[in-house]
């Protein structure tokens, strides 16, 4: 089935904890919320572009195991085409624990098996001619780098999430578009902002950018910073709102939207997203970040 976005990277399963501060010591807490629901940088962008209506597909490994089949059930839940999905017998499908905190922070301790087979030979080589955008994360280099040289190669959107722990500079030559978030930015440039994205110009030839939460989107466009504000709301939980802001950004760029209006209707959809508790679950549907631009106005 081809698909409008393919994305490439890790799915995890969930646990989350609503707190009114993250521990800085051991001990034993008690948590105000709880969900127990999918996460991963590359899988919660899928969901966010199947809930924003686009057509979608998840390309990572998991393990022949039981968090894993429901990864992938609750996956197609969402809409999100699984066919490309690769499960390994004996192996553990990635799993995290996440603490939020009431200004909706969070810790998160994520578990990936070292033993997760790296061969990328199930890969597909030619991409579907109505894919316009492959969208690939740093935790699994191998797969990324070559579906994003790929995307690259075929004339399509080659799009890198730059979050932590940092971005191999084979995954930055890769893309055409490299979104940091800001920690991401720092760990791989050793900068942040203005500078931190003109280091990383000099690591590919792609269009910089990068996220920073509250205080907003910049990128470089034509050597000049631009900076898109963001949208003022009060944020319950941060958990996955980077990742809905790729899923969205990529599709607004799939449905061949300029990017200032691509950036905005991301933001609208990262910012709807930390307003709600429980990770992807927030994610917004289109209708929901059409009124909330809307409601907007002009200005932020």
């Amino acid at each position: 089935m081809s698909q409008a976005i393919w994305c490439v990277g890790i799915a995890t399963q969930d646990h989350i904890f609503g707190l009114n501060t993250i521990p800085d010591a051991p001990g034993k807490f008690r948590a105000q919320a709880f969900k127990a629901v999918g996460g991963g940088v590359g899988a919660t962008a899928a969901v966010a572009v199947a809930r924003l209506g686009g057509a979608v597909a998840l390309l990572t490994r998991l393990g022949a195991d039981a968090i894993g089949e429901a990864i992938v059930l609750e996956l197609q839940n969402y809409g999100v085409e699984c066919g490309l999905v690769q499960r390994f017998n004996g192996r553990c499908s990635p799993i995290s624990a996440v603490l939020v905190d009431r200004a909706g922070e969070r810790l998160i301790v994520n578990y990936q098996d070292p033993a997760m087979p790296d061969e990328i030979d199930w890969l597909p080589a030619i991409l579907p001619p109505d894919v316009a955008v492959v969208l690939a994360d740093t935790r699994w280099i191998n797969g990324s780098s070559a579906m994003l040289q790929r995307a690259k190669a075929q004339g399509r959107v080659a799009m890198l999430d730059g979050d932590m722990p940092g971005c191999h500079p084979d995954l930055i030559a890769a893309a055409t578009i490299v979104v940091f978030s800001s920690d991401g930015l720092r760990a791989t440039t050793g900068a942040t902002g203005e500078d931190g994205l003109r280091r990383a110009s000099a690591m590919g030839d792609g269009l910089m950018m990068v996220t920073d939460g509250a205080r907003g989107v910049m990128w470089l466009e034509n050597g000049a910073l631009v900076i898109f504000p963001a949208f003022k709301v009060t944020a319950v939980d941060t958990l996955g709102a980077g990742d809905v802001f790729h899923g969205a950004l990529a599709l607004a760029l799939a449905e061949n939207a300029g990017l200032p209006a691509a950036v905005r209707f991301a933001s609208a959809a990262a910012a709807i997203k930390v307003t709600r508790f429980g990770g992807r679950i927030g994610a917004p549907t289109r209708d929901e970040v059409v009124q909330f631009v809307n409601a907007q106005g002009s200005g932020q």
